[in-house]
């Protein structure tokens, strides 16, 4: 009973991260990942703020899931959500002003993203607090992950070089060089996050049709 039960723990937190990936497996949150994937310092504060946002308000709307009224359900959702999005941005301001001045728009709009809403809705109003956490806590890790690849692909690629501490409070400015004197720029544009996603979203669903093949293929061998 306790491993079934910590199968389905560990099950929960790696769905959001690989099956049901936002980005690269099921193609939401497309949005930011586009805005805010032209430098790694600015996709990783999305990031984090992702996790942040998911963990706490799954883990609220789960633990008041049975007193909110039908009726109301998801623009209860919203305010939970809301409030919280508000809290982390004036922490931002005050604590990281460079990234919440690269970031902009898209921080309030985290209320409004549908990996957010989603996960409260599908899951955390209708599971416990400690499997809502998990959730929101593989989904957001999930939507992160695939945002900091892209920034890295768009950074390093575009501008042949990395750089560190300009948007983050690391008290320290470092750029490493990767390519010296060598970019394409075009990767840093906005035309240049379709070209890079497009190309990872081709890549990984090239892999997992080559794999599903190969079980096929297996499947087919075992029943001759």
């Amino acid at each position: 009973m306790d491993k079934t039960v910590t199968l389905k723990k560990k099950d929960v937190f790696l769905t959001g991260i690989f099956k049901e990936n936002a980005i690269f497996i099921m193609t939401l949150g497309m949005c930011p990942a586009l805005a805010v994937s032209s430098s790694f310092e600015s996709a990783f504060g999305m990031a984090i703020m992702v996790v942040v946002v998911l963990a706490i308000t799954n883990t609220i709307i789960s633990l008041i899931r049975n007193y909110i009224p039908n009726d109301v359900r998801i623009p209860s959702f919203i305010v939970i959500i809301a409030t919280a999005v508000t809290i982390l941005k004036m922490f931002t301001d005050a604590f990281a002003p460079a990234l919440a001045g690269s970031l902009g728009i898209f921080i309030p709009l985290i209320t409004v993203n549908c990996i957010v809403l989603g996960r409260a809705e599908s899951f955390a109003s209708k599971n416990s607090v400690l499997l809502s956490l998990l959730d929101g806590l593989g989904s957001a890790l999930g939507f992160g992950l695939s945002l900091v690849v892209i920034a890295l692909f768009r950074e390093i690629l575009g501008k042949g070089s990395l750089t560190l501490g300009a948007l983050l409070p690391l008290g320290f400015e470092v750029t490493i060089p990767f390519f010296p004197n060598y970019g394409i720029s075009m990767l840093v544009q906005p035309m240049g996050a379709f070209l890079v996603i497009g190309t990872l979203l081709a890549g990984i669903t090239a892999y997992l049709n080559y794999q599903d093949f190969k079980r096929k293929m297996k499947r087919a061998k075992v029943r001759k």
